[in-house]
């Protein structure tokens, strides 16, 4: 089975390494964004299994980019978690209503991140 790709899109670099180097260490290809605007782009060019991205990003909003994500067939059906500091209920509501999959509040364990994408895949019961 060839290895699952992953756009992760997020601003801050730090994050954005932690979540590379995590889904890397367990097989994943991961490809890259650092706002909503970029991630769009690369998804397109990539189409990633799965997408895990920020909601405050400059430029392009995660919540922006779920919209253009839902909104194009051919990139509608990959399953998204949001990934974001922004955990009042209304936030999480905001997300799923966006069409997010998952919703992970920031700080997040990296293991349950990657545990819940790959439930999202079909790889975990």
């Amino acid at each position: 089975m060839a290895a699952p790709k992953i756009l992760v899109v997020e601003d801050d670099p730090v994050i954005l390494d932690l979540l590379v180097m995590s889904f890397e260490l367990e097989g994943w290809t991961v490809v890259r964004a650092s706002d909503g605007a970029e991630g769009l782009a690369v998804a397109r060019a990539e189409r990633p299994d799965a997408v895990v991205t920020d909601v405050m990003m400059p430029v392009h909003s995660g919540l922006d980019l779920l919209a253009d994500l839902r909104g194009d067939a051919d990139l509608a059906s990959i399953p998204v978690v949001v990934l974001s500091a922004r955990a009042l209920d209304r936030d999480v509501e905001a997300g799923f209503a966006a069409g997010a999959d998952d919703y992970v509040t920031k700080p997040f364990e990296p293991d349950d991140l990657l545990e819940r994408v790959e439930k999202l895949l079909g790889r975990r019961p």
